[in-house]
């Protein structure tokens, strides 16, 4: 209990020191971790917030990666609006680094999805596509030279509920189909994210972190160090299996009053970061 507390205030202390600098001076390159991966932050978090809410939080972070949600950049925008989306991120010191989760339930959503991302500028797509269209999915990373990274979403939903059905269906596939490893919901549907992430490393393009209180479908998104997950194992193994991807804070609890919570789950990562090297 008392390690967790420490870490918890290190970590808080060194994101809020972040905080601390003017908003409107020029943003600084990011404050990199030191390893291999890079932080970041999931889009979905700002799902109730506009993209200048977004990225003031993540300036005020001093986080620099987003994985882009269609709710701030829409799929049918126009070559102009996706220049101007780029320039306030580039404005934060942001960087959009891919799009999604995108879900594809038709070959049309699929062909759109991929056209975007090249217009957006990015070659990964976190994506849900209907099982009986990844050979299309195939076809179209083959043809674009893109990753596609399938978003788990434990027992919630029928697609993709953890990571041994994702490497189940992807593994015959192009190697740049993997996945997103999204750490709470793979816990929630009772696997353990840190022997998974071992065990399909060659597969895990995209990380998404958040904590649960449980290991069941009734287990809650919480700030992280709140819950059952074991973060500094988990740590450890993206060092062991030298992961180069970008780990994004999803966070789902209060999502209309997010804001403390992204500080405490951000500075407790952070903390986790120094205390395990």
């Amino acid at each position: 209990m008392k390690k967790n507390l420490f870490l918890l205030l290190f970590g808080l202390i060194a994101t809020f020191a972040a905080t601390a600098q003017d908003p409107q001076s020029n943003p600084k390159p990011a404050v990199e971790t030191g390893e291999k991966f890079k932080l970041g932050m999931a889009g979905y978090t700002f799902v109730k917030f506009d993209l200048d809410k977004a990225l003031a939080t993540l300036q005020r972070a001093d986080v620099h990666y987003l994985c882009i949600k269609d709710f701030h950049l829409p799929l049918t925008s126009t070559d102009e609006q996706i220049a101007a989306f780029k320039a306030k991120l580039q404005e934060k010191a942001v960087t959009g680094y891919a799009v999604g989760p995108i879900y594809m339930k038709s070959k049309e959503e699929i062909d759109r999805a991929f056209e975007y991302a090249k217009r957006v500028g990015v070659k990964l797509i976190v994506a849900v596509p209907n099982y009986e269209l990844l050979p299309y999915v195939d076809s179209k990373v083959k043809e674009y030279d893109f990753k596609v990274a399938i978003h788990l979403h434990g027992p919630d939903m029928p697609l993709y509920p953890d990571a041994e059905d994702v490497w189940n269906h992807v593994k015959d596939l192009d190697p740049r189909i993997g996945m997103c490893l999204d750490i709470g919901h793979d816990t929630r549907n009772g696997k353990d994210p840190v022997a998974d992430l071992k065990k399909y490393q060659s597969r895990v393009f995209d990380i998404h972190i958040k904590d649960v209180t449980g290991t069941t479908k009734a287990g809650k998104s919480l700030e992280i160090g709140r819950g059952v997950i074991n973060f500094p194992a988990f740590v450890k193994m993206l060092r062991e299996v030298g992961y180069t991807g970008v780990c994004s804070l999803e966070h789902e609890r209060d999502m209309t009053d997010p804001f403390m919570g992204i500080a405490e789950s951000i500075g407790y990562f952070r903390g986790i970061i120094v205390a395990t090297k």
